[in-house]
């Protein structure tokens, strides 16, 4: 297979696989976990300011009191890579262009030079979390596999993608393909990983919060 071949492929086959079993993998994952059931609480709520689903998404979406100074790295650097990450993915033309012939939805997208530069920041910033997880001995013990294994494959496209831009390393066409084909990777393992966090976190928070919150418990 040649370097064509090799691309038509990962953009047509490839990518119809890729996107099917992405699909399946979310909709089994969420009625999963929808499919669960709760009991239905029947002790009278305990109204508390603060307390209830939607505060408790807020709250979780920032640091807690004290620990953006005492683990500095791990949110600034984390908050960085998945904003940018979404930048990234988002506000990319091209990539708007691919989610438009998917799903018939667009919208603008930033300026190619500012996307480059959104790009390196996000993968300068995967760089610094995963030093900070080898570099400290406590979250590298609890480091498993699947997080080295989720890193990886949520920090390819990326830089492949960064790669195909700049023409480095490997020919366009080549890395074109080397990229669409690791974007592919990074879809179909996202639903059965700790990735598909993407698609649980708010529900979550606001799940918890909302329990919580019938106890009058602020979280």
């Amino acid at each position: 297979m040649n370097e064509m071949q090799f691309l038509t492929w990962v953009r047509g086959q490839g990518l119809d696989l890729a996107v099917s079993i992405f699909l399946l993998g979310v909709l089994w994952r969420l009625l999963e976990i929808y499919g669960l059931g709760r009991k239905k609480d029947l002790t009278a709520p305990r109204h508390t300011p603060g307390a209830s689903g939607w505060h408790t998404v807020f709250r979780r979406s920032l640091p807690a009191e004290g620990m953006l100074k005492k683990s500095p790295v791990t949110y600034i650097a984390g908050y960085t890579f998945h904003i940018g990450l979404g930048g990234v993915v988002f506000l990319f033309a091209p990539h708007i262009k691919l989610i438009q012939s998917l799903t018939g939805l667009h919208w603008p997208g930033l300026p190619s030079q500012f996307v480059d530069l959104i790009a390196i920041v996000t993968i300068a910033a995967m760089v610094v979390v995963l030093v900070d997880r080898i570099s400290k001995p406590v979250k590298r013990f609890l480091s498993t596999f699947e997080d080295w294994f989720t890193w990886l494959v949520t920090f390819l496209p990326l830089l492949t993608g960064w790669l195909a831009v700049r023409h480095l390393l490997l020919p366009y066409t080549s890395m074109l393909a080397v990229h669409i084909l690791s974007v592919e990777i990074l879809l179909i393992v996202l639903p059965f990983t700790k990735l598909f966090h993407a698609f649980t976190v708010f529900g979550s928070r606001w799940y918890n919060g909302t329990v919580n919150g019938h106890k009058g418990v602020v979280v």
